[in-house]
């Protein structure tokens, strides 16, 4: 039986591991125990975080496996990448890794590839030459995802107060601050094999807007026109070889100006957390996502085959007790839009500071037209 060690064992790292189980792979997880909902699904569970890169190394080299792999996670991504290399076997390579998982230094490649770019600094205190910069202006921890401590500033006064607030959050204890984008946010969803990109969807991002956008859900099908879908996709296969990206999944997100302008945000070289890459691509265009990511873990070229008929699919994140009535009225009234309902958390309600303390999600489906589908079709 063929091995797979997966790094990373939450709800969304859960379906990897019950992908892989399904392709008959005999599933090695690593993940602290804490929030590891995939312990109980994992052929072996190994309660060493998957920052502790050599403990893992060490551990793999005993178990052999035949591909590493994860899905939605920076942190994992470079885990993964460095294990990968100490074993032999297919993935990005670390500069990729590290390109990708930096929004400093993807900034840097990209403007280097000549890839339009907000004007950006890194810092790690307040600067006299950011008040140079035109508000408003976004602040970031340079090393981190899900939201976490991003604000909007619109006012300099609070410059000092955001900036310290992301180099607390940030590994690296510096942050990126950089000039406001306008316009409505997607993000896209890729494959690459051998350094060759397919787009696989493009999701449309909802989030609580200013000042700390914590996403609140996403919709796929996106419902861009194909001229623009024709024009996007040569911008983001442009900035995934700026950034090194060869093999597996990417996650690039990207907004679209009042003037019609494409304007990458960042992108990470390892599939989108939020269910859109385990679920909702697979849900809205019938491609089995994690499964090809599986595929080029393995060395192996992914098949770009639907596996079912497509569906309108969206996730919605409960930050609220009121979130989850609206849940449960939605469950009771149409039944058969619900996919699946998460475990809830409920000590979060109504203190959701980042995307790591929602308190839950439901992922509802329909028929591409918008109407009711049945329960085959559903999945």
């Amino acid at each position: 039986m063929k091995k797979i060690v997966i790094i990373g064992a939450n709800d969304f790292q859960n379906q990897l591991i019950l992908k892989a189980k399904e392709m008959g792979f005999e599933t090695h997880v690593f993940a602290w125990k804490d929030g590891a909902v995939g312990a109980g699904t994992a052929d072996y569970f190994y309660p060493i975080s998957i920052v502790e890169v050599d403990q893992i190394l060490e551990k793999c080299r005993q178990i052999q496996p035949d591909a590493v792999a994860s899905i939605g996670s920076d942190l994992a991504n470079i885990t993964v990448s460095r294990v990968a290399a100490g074993l032999g076997l297919p993935a990005n390579s670390e500069e990729c890794v590290r390109l990708s998982t930096n929004k400093y230094a993807m900034r840097e490649a990209f403007a280097n590839a000549g890839i339009p770019v907000p004007r950006f600094y890194k810092v790690d205190r307040i600067e006299a030459y950011l008040f140079g910069l035109r508000l408003p202006v976004i602040v970031k921890p340079t090393d981190r995802s899900g939201s976490r401590a991003i604000t909007k500033v619109t006012d300099f006064k609070d410059l000092p107060e955001a900036i310290r607030n992301a180099v607390e959050q940030s590994f690296e204890k510096s942050a990126i601050v950089e000039e406001y984008l306008e316009g409505e946010e997607y993000s896209y969803e890729t494959i690459s094999y051998h350094g060759k990109h397919t787009t696989l969807a493009v999701t449309k991002k909802y989030t609580t807007g200013s000042p700390h956008f914590i996403e609140t859900g996403h919709v796929e099908p996106s419902g861009l026109s194909e001229d623009m879908l024709k024009k996007i996709e040569p911008v983001m296969f442009r900035a995934l070889d700026a950034l090194k990206v060869t093999d597996g999944a990417s996650h690039g997100e990207f907004k679209i100006t009042p003037e019609g302008k494409i304007r990458i945000i960042e992108i990470g070289s390892r599939m989108g957390g939020d269910c859109i890459g385990s679920d909702l691509v697979y849900l809205s265009t019938g491609y089995d996502f994690m499964g090809m990511v599986i595929d080029v873990a393995c060395g192996k070229e992914p098949v770009l085959v639907p596996k079912r008929e497509p569906v309108q699919a969206e996730i919605h994140f409960l930050f609220t007790l009121e979130d989850v009535e609206e849940m449960r009225r939605f469950q009771t009234e149409r039944p058969e839009e619900i996919y699946r309902i998460s475990e809830l958390d409920l000590s979060n309600a109504g203190h959701v500071t980042d995307s790591s303390t929602r308190i839950g999600y439901y992922i509802t489906v329909k028929a591409l037209d918008g109407g009711s589908i049945s329960a085959e079709k559903r999945g």
